[in-house]
């Protein structure tokens, strides 16, 4: 079976593992661009504290890019976190041409000089913004995006602005464009793919189907947490930029109560500490103090496989 979303992308398998931030590290993303999808380092991969100058964190990366280019000689890929000023760009962006990366994925920021040195090196652009319409996407096409990934309401974590779930924006978007699309929210099994290419995406971008894994980096605690939850379970909370999504913990509980109050996001999105509350909640295993992001696709997770098993199970149209 031809598929654009492989050839685009060198890979075997049209699968594609979101940066989940403190939750990759290079040993996990291996795992899955050898299984024959396309790991993502996440902003935080392989670490346990942050940092706020963009050149230690370029070269943070930079060492676990070389890390795993030593465990995988398959493609991968880093997001490029395009800000207005691109002062946390440039070093990032400057090491991904360095090292040769060969993917790169862009938050929803269309710049003409994050994309020009990226297009002159043949990196490949994936791009995915927070809430994707039709004029974005359209928008990315003419820019010479190489795959868009079409994010329903389904996901987890920082959920679209928009409340469309993940197979109704799929068509829309697929429907808009000429490019590949890649479906994103909420898909846990094979019925899941198998939707998401009737209703016209060519590939899966997958997050919350990796952590229960035994390569991921994710508190043993939390993985069993997913294993044992249902879409049920999960808490919703307003916050920056729209609405979180996580499982039952302390903060989550707090969070809630905030929202049902009436607090303002920005007081909310302050009380998360940002992306250190899913290192807590997540990489610490800490359920009190932290939160743990998952999308509602979650239900059909049963055991901690491996990450071979998941790509295999989902991808079994394509083997």
């Amino acid at each position: 079976m031809t598929n654009r979303i492989c050839e685009i992308l060198n890979i075997e398998k049209p699968i594609v593992q979101g940066p989940m931030s403190w939750i990759t590290n290079a040993e996990f993303v291996a795992a899955v661009s050898n299984a024959g999808g396309l790991g993502f380092l996440g902003p935080n991969a392989g670490q346990i504290d942050t940092t706020r100058s963009p050149e230690i964190s370029a070269e943070r990366m930079r060492a676990e890019v070389q890390k795993l280019k030593s465990l995988t000689d398959k493609p991968f890929g880093i997001p490029v976190i395009v800000h207005s000023d691109l002062a946390y760009t440039w070093p990032i962006l400057e090491m991904v041409i360095e090292e040769k990366v060969p993917v790169v994925i862009v938050n929803g920021i269309l710049d003409e000089r994050i994309f020009k040195p990226l297009k002159e090196n043949n990196i490949k652009i994936i791009y995915r913004p927070l809430t994707p319409t039709i004029k974005d996407a359209k928008a990315a096409e003419e820019f010479g995006v190489d795959v868009y990934v079409a994010t329903g309401f389904d996901e987890g974590g920082s959920v679209p602005e928009r409340v469309i779930g993940t197979f109704s924006i799929v068509p829309m978007i697929a429907d808009a464009i000429n490019i590949p699309v890649m479906a994103a929210g909420g898909i846990g099994d094979v019925r899941g793919v198998r939707a998401a290419f009737a209703l016209g995406a060519e590939g899966v971008f997958a997050g919350s189907v990796f952590i229960p894994t035994k390569e991921n980096p994710a508190a043993e605690n939390v993985k069993q947490m997913i294993v044992n939850a249902t879409a049920e379970d999960l808490l919703m909370f307003r916050t920056l930029p729209a609405y979180y999504r996580s499982l039952p913990t302390q903060l989550a509980y707090k969070l809630v109560e905030m929202d049902n109050q009436g607090v303002s996001r920005e007081e909310i999105a302050k009380t998360m500490v940002g992306s250190i509350g899913m290192r807590i909640g997540m990489l610490e295993g800490n359920t009190d103090d932290g939160y743990i992001s998952i999308g509602t696709g979650i239900t059909p997770i049963k055991e901690i496989r491996t990450v071979k098993e998941v790509v295999d199970t989902l991808m079994q149209d394509f083997n």
